[in-house]
């Protein structure tokens, strides 16, 4: 009997604090980073793995990066955008999300952000059982990489920044991961039909963007779509509903968790009746006696 109203308690949407919501996303993106870069950064399985996914997208006949790569890298003022783009919007529109929806949905941010932290989760594993070069940094391919060609800040993975960062990480795609989780957060939320649209259309211009820097084949694309999905089924599970049909706000800011935890639970209806009423109630019900004879 304890145990359903603690659970219920627990997975009742509560009211973010601005302060611990900070420190949590700071906490776990330094601790993603950590795990991260401390994957072995095995080379010769990566390239191995490269080389199969370029392989496999020829027989398929959908290995078309190299075109686009040297397509897009044509234009230099494109592919300059594309770089920055890369290396920024992937942080400053998630945290925007996060940001609308802590105001703007306070009832659905927990389901919503546990989507996000699920699928970040799983992609760790990811990077550690499937090491993937990224194009670029393939053998014998032509594949351009951008950044070092045109001298701009785009990738933690070239030029001086190489070494902060795990190199062959690339399967699964977290940009493609992160952008559709916003994506598919806003055309469920956002009530402007403007809005809507550029949240359909961020991880369309992602995919595009990592194709043409070669950072990513198509296929990290689908890898990170899959553990969105997975962060999906985790935050259902929990919640028992897709985060865009939970309330939009929160109906009770209620107790601590901990004092739900504590607190015994009531008993049923049922359960009281046939308890039947207190002592102090009887006292107060009960028939006087009567006196002794010749009392």
């Amino acid at each position: 009997m304890r145990t359903r109203p603690s659970l219920r308690s627990l997975r009742s949407p509560r009211h973010p604090r601005i302060w611990f919501e900070i420190l949590l996303i700071a906490v776990s993106y330094w601790l993603y980073s950590l795990v991260r870069n401390a994957v072995p950064e095995q080379k010769a399985a990566a390239l191995r793995n490269a080389d199969w996914i370029w392989s496999l997208e020829r027989t398929v006949g959908l290995a078309f990066e190299e075109t686009v790569n040297r397509a897009v890298n044509s234009v230099t003022w494109l592919i300059v955008s594309m770089n920055y783009y890369y290396a920024t919007l992937h942080f400053v529109v998630t945290i925007g999300v996060l940001v609308w929806l802590f105001r703007r949905h306070p009832g659905r941010y927990a389901a919503t952000r546990l989507v996000l932290f699920a699928t970040t989760a799983v992609a760790l594993l990811g990077y550690y059982v499937f090491p993937l070069a990224p194009p670029r940094l393939m053998n014998g391919n032509a594949f351009i990489d951008t950044v070092m060609l045109h001298q701009t800040w785009g990738s933690m993975a070239s030029g001086d920044l190489k070494h902060m960062s795990n190199q062959y990480a690339a399967m699964p795609s977290m940009h493609i991961g992160w952008s559709l989780w916003c994506g598919l957060t806003i055309c469920a939320l956002a009530t402007a039909p403007w809005a809507r649209i550029l949240g359909a259309l961020y991880p369309v211009a992602t995919l595009v963007v990592i194709v043409a820097t070669a950072n990513h084949f198509w296929l990290d694309a689908v890898g990170g779509m899959a553990c969105l999905a997975f962060g999906v089924a985790v935050s259902c599970a929990w919640y028992g509903a897709l985060p865009h049909r939970l309330p939009k706000q929160v109906r009770h800011s209620g107790t601590s968790r901990l004092r739900a935890l504590r607190r015994p639970p009531a008993l049923a209806p049922e359960l009281t009746a046939q308890a039947g009423p207190s002592p102090a109630g009887a006292a107060e019900t009960a028939p006087p006696r009567s006196s002794p004879p010749g009392g």
